[in-house]
């Protein structure tokens, strides 16, 4: 596989985090092995979300790091890190067609349209979208549109994908359909 998308090893060290005096994260000790797919389980409010936002570079700790292969990246923005991230939320660029909410993280990283066009249209496949690539978010169904915002995550052929609950909101029988999909996708 390509340098970029290849698996790499996870490192949280002795993670604080405050806001103000409110403590939303202490002495958090981690280690995520190469390849490896781990879940993190707590109660509302316990850090969760929090924990997954300073993995990915959108926040920084108080204290402590966070190294990826060794290297301290606890300092480095999101967007300088191969990162993916996934929320409970369907976070969609309404104005954009599903085709081109998907191909965005594509266009930024300045791969070529012939590219971009045969990725999107092989995870539209996987995610059952080809049919509404040129559609907009607000023509689509809950599930639909949850489909999307994990498509343009996934095809960024990211080193890190980071899920915050992002079946919670659907209902029942399609959280558990995509669920299903999800763990099909992910040993692809």
């Amino acid at each position: 596989s390509s340098e970029q998308g290849r698996s790499m090893g996870l490192s949280i060290q002795g993670v604080d985090r405050y806001v103000g005096q409110e403590m939303y994260l202490k002495g958090i000790d981690l280690e995520l092995s190469p390849g490896s797919r781990n879940v993190v389980l707590g109660r509302t409010l316990a850090g969760k979300t929090t924990l997954l936002r300073i993995m990915a570079g959108l926040d920084r700790p108080t204290r402590g790091k966070v190294l990826v292969d060794g290297q301290d990246v606890t300092g480095v923005t999101v967007r300088r890190r191969n990162v993916a991230m996934v929320y409970q939320q369907f976070i969609n660029y309404p104005s954009l067609t599903v085709y081109k909410n998907i191909a965005s993280p594509l266009k930024l990283s300045g791969m070529d349209r012939k590219t971009i066009d045969r990725k999107v249209r092989e995870i539209a496949e996987v995610l059952s979208l080809t049919d509404f690539l040129d559609r907009l978010p607000a023509e689509l169904s809950g599930g639909q549109q949850q489909r999307t915002a994990i498509a343009r995550a996934l095809v960024k052929d990211a080193q890190l994908l980071l899920l915050d609950e992002p079946l919670v909101n659907l209902d029942y029988k399609l959280r558990e359909t995509l669920r299903d999909e999800l763990r099909e996708i992910f040993k692809q």
